[in-house]
């Protein structure tokens, strides 16, 4: 075993121990295979999707923070505490982890339908209806220019729809419209162009076919509260 083989053994194994102890921020598990959502979402978008993009921003994020005092933070302490000073690169990242994080949780297979209980009847209240709401959140995310998000938010004891873009969300102080996201649904082309091309709207429509209502109306509440 000669020395040029040890010293590169040894090189190997402290990047690899470095790289281990850097990975603060980690991806969850999809919560459903990755053709689950057909014909709505397809197969290939979904894993290009979970696996090459949300996992760029965590492996980018925990490059951004390692050494820094936000590598100790969870998710949500992040970016509750991105202001106009945060590196580029932790907004961003940071925002992608957290912004998919939750997109993959508010939606699921055999899901769609409509609202039930506290949260059809906020809904109601807030737009008029639930077609209402609809149609005011589908024009949020088709009129969000370029890349970003539209959302529902609870703020002050109130449904609001709101987007945001790049990758921000309505948790950082830097979104003009600041609350507590209970649905959300990414419309940078990179979640709906291989299936969608450019009918954005299309991929807005098709999206209530999977929203996981249930999941929604479990934020709703513990915004409440």
């Amino acid at each position: 075993m000669t020395t040029k083989f040890l010293r590169n053994a040894f090189a190997i194994a402290l990047a690899a121990g470095s790289l281990q102890a850097m990975a603060q921020f980690t991806q969850a598990p999809l919560p459903y295979a990755s053709d689950a959502l057909e014909p709505n979402i397809d197969k290939t978008t979904m894993e290009i999707h979970y696996g090459r993009h949300h996992k760029a921003y965590i492996d980018n994020l925990n490059k951004a923070v390692a050494g820094k005092p936000e590598e100790k933070l969870t998710p949500d302490a992040l970016v509750k505490g991105i202001t106009k000073e945060t590196a580029p690169a932790v907004r961003n990242n940071g925002g992608g982890h957290w912004n998919h994080t939750f997109f993959w949780s508010i939606m699921g297979p055999g899901k769609g339908g409509a609202p039930k209980g506290a949260l059809a009847d906020a809904i109601t209240k807030d737009f008029g209806s639930l077609d209402e709401f609809k149609k005011k959140f589908k024009e949020a995310g088709t009129t969000r220019f370029g890349s970003g998000w539209a959302w529902l938010i609870v703020k002050d004891k109130k449904l609001v729809v709101t987007s945001t873009p790049n990758q921000d969300n309505p948790l950082m102080p830097v979104a003009d419209v600041q609350g507590a996201p209970i649905l959300g649904v990414d419309v940078w082309e990179h979640a709906y162009y291989l299936k969608y091309q450019n009918k954005r709207p299309d991929y807005l429509d098709a999206f209530w076919n999977v929203v996981n209502w249930d999941k929604v109306a479990e934020l709703y509440a513990a915004a409440m509260k």
